[in-house]
């Protein structure tokens, strides 16, 4: 059932930038910016218009989790969370990748290191998590008939069964709209975080005495 709760909506875990304010099923606002990795140099002149849209009304943020770019997606937290403490208003998370205009689907994205991801969405809900696999599993499992798209820019494995999608802000922004308030309550009440596909990667420095920090993390971007 949809409501006329407004929800800003922000995805940046890919290349192209996506803000969206929505009420209800009506689009009050939509911005797309291709950033690559500047997302952060990018994001603060649409945001504000978003805003202005909004005005002093109350309204939910939507962020879109990922998986993609790691950096991406903890701009549109930090951003969401500044939002949420000066305004006073709920803050939640939801897959980027159940934000595709389909309603059945299954997912193939590069997990990185030689890698590999599925996932399953169901209506513009996740409804099988995402599970690393290595490439000949990944190959064997698009034979089974279904849907399957990326959010990658192409089609891993260059696999032709693979449609090349993008997080749509907009859809994520209806989604949000149309959930339960006890739905958003949860959800609300959780941590915001990217979704991660592995752990942490550290690397130290090979060569004895080598000045370097202590570790690196190896992030998807």
């Amino acid at each position: 059932m949809i409501t006329d709760r407004t929800v800003l909506a922000l995805d940046l875990s890919s290349a192209r930038g996506v803000i969206a304010v929505v009420r209800g099923d009506e689009v009050l606002f939509r911005a797309d910016f291709q950033s690559e990795r500047s997302h952060n140099a990018q994001v603060f002149t649409p945001l504000a218009e978003a805003l202005a849209v909004i005005g002093q009304e109350q309204a939910v943020i939507a962020v879109g989790t990922g998986p993609g770019s790691y950096t991406g997606v903890r701009i549109s937290i930090a951003a969401a969370q500044g939002i949420a403490l000066s305004r006073g208003w709920r803050m939640l998370g939801w897959p980027s990748i159940a934000t595709v205009d389909l309603p059945d689907y299954r997912v193939l994205g590069d997990a990185r290191r030689g890698q590999f991801y599925t996932a399953q969405v169901c209506k513009g809900r996740l409804i099988k998590a995402t599970e690393v696999i290595t490439p000949e599993s990944a190959r064997a499992e698009i034979a089974d008939g279904s849907v399957w798209v990326t959010l990658d820019a192409n089609a891993p494995l260059a696999l032709k069964q693979v449609s090349v999608h993008q997080p749509d802000a907009v859809l994520l922004g209806r989604i949000i709209a149309q959930l339960p308030e006890a739905e958003v309550a949860q959800l609300s009440s959780a941590m915001l975080e990217p979704i991660y596909l592995q752990e942490a990667f550290i690397t130290v420095a090979k060569k004895a005495g080598k000045h370097v920090p202590l570790g690196k993390i190896e992030n998807r971007d």
